[in-house]
């Protein structure tokens, strides 16, 4: 798929810069009609339009690590107020103020999400605007299409109203004439039910459940829509019982094909996988945002590789910039109550030494960095120089998380946690090294599995989230959890407050469309 994505996205941009071509001469010439002049109306008649359009609804995914100033990504904003992470170089004044708690409107990482999620809704708005009228086009092809094109349209907005809580709904391609081109803001309930639709459209949309090419398979949307119920379930909506049984249903499903078919779904046997070009889009990869050489490279390896401080590189790329570290406090929690703990271990999710320029001598890093996301090809190992390229994609959705899912929702849905339950709970702690869980009152395996989702799903892009449906905080010197607002950050010494539930829209966009106020409250 990825070869195919740049071959379709030039036939895509292409026709995106014929739009823009006027024709100039004489009055005849301009009096016909150009027939390469293409628009969105006279775009769309081959199936090939369909796939070129889609494809470019998928490069936009790729939004979650593009650059925010120096030293920084978009990525980092769904980490930076966890308090589980900090900065070994401190001069993005942006990312610093996230770390801080002091953000505002004007901060440049907020307002590319917003800018960036919105460019992927209209992408999505445009294939099932337009897709269903192209003829002749395979019904089942052109409904797989409809079927992408919804579920990236349910995953913008999933991270849209996690953000922001009410966000302009926008269902259709805008022009300077539409009727809603300055939207107000709807409720995130309708919001949420929007997702739930698309999602639902996606898993009746005939998908395979998986697919090793990139595209979004069958498990990753039941998937997500399991992930969303269990988000509906908590706040802000507080939908309770019925929507934690509907997230475990949902996860089941997953769960179930994976027993049935586990050369297709499964956990990943050990964690260099996670972080393997080998296996990306494959087994516990259910989505990714995708990478590759010559089109565009993972944006992780550089924010997350020791600077320039250090008197030697680790890499044959050179240095880092090393703005995205774990802190110390977060690091030792693994071990400091489960000392078997195998993901602290060296090389497993975080790393205090690697090799001279990839391959070479060890050398010490003297403090812990992130090693999920570390790409081996790109850097090198002994025996092997580094490619100097990365191609290793993004995760979205590990089978991991269905996993948890399931054991958490079943557990608010039923009472007690099942025979299932912990099984997949333990599936988690096994692969971890730690010992298994059984005979736990609700509320203590609750905590249980809140403690295998801080420390599995780390600098994913998961763990901010997870604090706003329960309102609760990892603590790291208690191994318990604390009230949301209250909460002080290790990272930086200050504490979480209501205000920080939601992010503050941009300033730029409120301007721009007064239909957005009131600002989000604290702001």
């Amino acid at each position: 798929m990825k070869r195919n994505i740049i071959n379709k996205i030039g036939l895509w941009m292409l026709g995106s810069a014929m739009m823009l071509g006027m024709s100039t001469g004489c009055t005849k010439f301009l009096d016909e009609a150009d027939p390469s002049n293409l628009s969105p109306d006279s775009y769309f008649t081959l199936p090939e339009h369909a796939d070129a359009a889609i494809y470019a609804a998928y490069a936009r995914t790729r939004l979650v690590g593009y650059g925010a100033g120096i030293f920084s990504n978009n990525f980092q904003l769904l980490d930076a107020p966890t308090g589980t992470i900090t900065t070994g170089t401190a001069q993005n004044s942006d990312l610093n103020n996230l770390l801080g708690l002091v953000y505002n409107g004007d901060n440049l990482h907020i307002g590319q999400w917003w800018k960036e999620l919105y460019r992927q809704i209209a992408e999505d708005n445009l294939v099932l605007d337009k897709v269903p009228g192209i003829n002749p086009m395979d019904e089942a092809q052109k409904k797989r299409v409809l079927g992408e094109a919804h579920f990236l349209r349910a995953w913008a907005y999933f991270y849209a109203v996690r953000l922001w809580g009410d966000v302009p709904l926008i269902l259709k391609p805008q022009t300077p004439q539409s009727e809603d081109f300055s939207p107000s803001r709807a409720k995130a309930e309708d919001v949420y039910n929007l997702i739930v639709q698309d999602l639902k459209d996606a898993e009746a949309a005939g998908l395979a459940w998986t697919n090793a090419n990139g595209r979004v398979g069958l498990a990753a949307v039941k998937a997500q829509l399991a992930k969303v119920y269990l988000t509906m379930a908590g706040f802000p909506l507080n939908k309770g019982a019925a929507y934690y049984k509907l997230a475990a249903d949902k996860a089941k499903e997953v769960i179930d094909y994976s027993n049935a078919h586990p050369g297709e779904i499964a956990l990943f046997t050990t964690y260099a996988d996670l972080h393997s070009t080998a296996m990306n889009n494959k087994l516990e990869h259910l989505f990714q945002v995708q990478y590759l050489t010559g089109v565009e490279e993972n944006p992780l390896q550089s924010i997350m590789l020791p600077n320039n401080s250090l008197p030697k590189n680790i890499s044959a790329v050179g240095s880092g910039v090393g703005s995205s570290m774990p802190t110390l406090s977060f690091y030792n929690s693994y071990k400091k109550f489960e000392p078997k703990d195998k993901r602290t271990d060296e090389q497993q999710f975080f790393y205090t030494s690697y090799f001279e320029n990839g391959s070479g001598a060890v050398f010490p890093l003297g403090a812990p960095y992130i090693f999920k996301h570390f790409d081996v090809d790109d850097h090198g190992k002994p025996g092997k120089d580094g490619t100097k390229h990365s191609n290793l994609n993004v995760p979205q959705i590990r089978y991991a998380e269905v996993l948890l899912i399931y054991a958490e929702a079943q557990n608010r849905a039923d009472g007690t946690a099942n025979t299932a339950a912990y099984t997949a709970l333990n599936a988690i702690r096994f692969r971890a090294g730690l010992d298994p869980l059984s005979g736990l009152a609700q509320g203590d395996f609750e905590n249980a599995v809140w403690r295998e989702r801080v420390h599995e799903f780390c600098y994913e892009g998961i763990v901010w989230f997870d604090m706003l449906r329960t309102r609760k905080v990892y603590n790291e010197d208690t191994n318990g959890f604390d009230a949301f607002v209250g909460h002080v950050n290790k990272n930086s010494g200050q504490a979480l407050q209501q205000k920080h539930l939601l992010y503050p829209l941009p300033i730029f966009e409120m301007k721009n469309n007064p239909n957005l106020k009131p600002q989000n409250e604290g702001y």
